[in-house]
């Protein structure tokens, strides 16, 4: 409206101070195309997101961009010379000229209309575009330190902490070599938890030695109660995955499933290619009534950190697979090589 009102604007200044012809008409003339140019680009508009030309290659937005141009000025010049025809206010003092000419000449000059509409639309979602991206990143960076702190403050819990001395401390006298190897697997965890990383992601191999070293100090503690599978395809472990959030996953599975039953149960960690997608699975004996509350921050943050980080294109999701099997599903887009390698 403020386009093409300034548009009005600055013809109407011209004609009457500049213009040295008189023209029949010239103000419908004039609110006629205006009028139509709104209507006109409101369709373009329709058009340029119906088939999402913002979303594709700047190379595809550019000949996009041109086309849609050159075909809407066609239409504005064919709709405006029809309905100036039919309310009979072409001017004819001039030299005669063809229909064909005549929606030629108009479509040139609303070519250059459409041409600087186009531009102005197409720079403010340009500019748009990179200021979400900028906040969408300070949002992730805000959710990964949050996470972080809530990392430090499970793993340094005091009765983790005590439960995973005792153990050892039992095990001193009767497998000194497994006692060392627990106090390494504790300190992993530890300095892996103090450690303010400030990746988005890391290699699969890297969050599962951390789940590792996890799964293989609460296994000295619940001891045969606890039964631990990995399936993990090889080909996924450089995948990058966000940090800690395998962690997480795995600790609410130990914490509100197989702590929570007399007789233990099962945890299992897959890691697979589905179709084009990467998947990473933890599953646990239990019921997701007694597993964890959609609303605690494990289940929020791990939805909230792929939507930052993959646009929509990562899910998350938790949910009982049978009586006595709970199941949360992290689906990500595959990483290229080159993604990879950056990361």
């Amino acid at each position: 409206m403020i386009g093409w009102g300034s548009s009005l604007a600055i013809s109407t200044f011209f004609y009457l101070t500049l213009s040295v012809r008189k023209v029949d008409n010239f103000f419908l003339l004039i609110a006629i195309s205006v009028l139509l140019g709104i209507v006109i680009t409101h369709l373009m508009r329709m058009v340029i997101r119906e088939y999402k030309v913002l979303e594709k290659s700047l190379q595809t937005q550019i000949i996009s961009f041109i086309i849609l141009t050159l075909v809407f000025a066609v239409v504005y010049a064919c709709a405006d010379v029809a309905v100036e025809k039919a309310l009979n206010l072409r001017d004819t003092g001039g030299p005669k000229i063809s229909l064909a000419n005549e929606i030629a000449r108009t479509a040139i000059n609303n070519f250059f209309l459409l041409f600087i509409w186009n531009l102005i639309y197409y720079i403010y979602h340009y500019v748009e575009r990179n200021r979400r991206q900028e906040v969408d990143t300070l949002k992730l960076q805000s959710v990964v330190k949050e996470l972080e702190l809530k990392t430090i403050k499970s793993h340094i819990n005091p009765h983790f902490i005590f439960n995973a001395l005792n153990s050892i401390r039992a095990m001193v006298d009767e497998n000194p070599s497994r006692a060392r190897t627990a106090i390494t697997e504790l300190s992993n965890i530890l300095r892996s938890s103090m450690q303010t990383e400030k990746l988005e992601t890391v290699p699969l191999e890297r969050e599962l030695d951390i789940v590792k070293d996890y799964l293989a100090l609460e296994k000295m503690r619940f001891e045969e109660r606890l039964i631990i599978e990995m399936d993990i395809d090889e080909d996924t472990l450089g995948q990058p995955v966000p940090p800690m959030m395998l962690q997480t996953l795995v600790e609410n599975a130990i914490k509100h499933g197989i702590s929570k039953r007399i007789n233990g149960g099962k945890i299992k960690v897959i890691s697979d290619f589905v179709k084009d997608h990467h998947e990473l699975v933890v599953q646990n004996s239990g019921q997701l009534s007694n597993h964890v509350n959609e609303e605690g921050f494990g289940v929020k943050s791990a939805q909230y950190r792929l939507n930052l980080l993959y646009q929509g294109k990562a899910t998350f999701e938790i949910k009982n697979v049978d009586s006595d099997m709970v199941e949360s599903r992290i689906t990500m887009p595959v990483a290229t090589i080159a993604s990879i390698v950056s990361i």
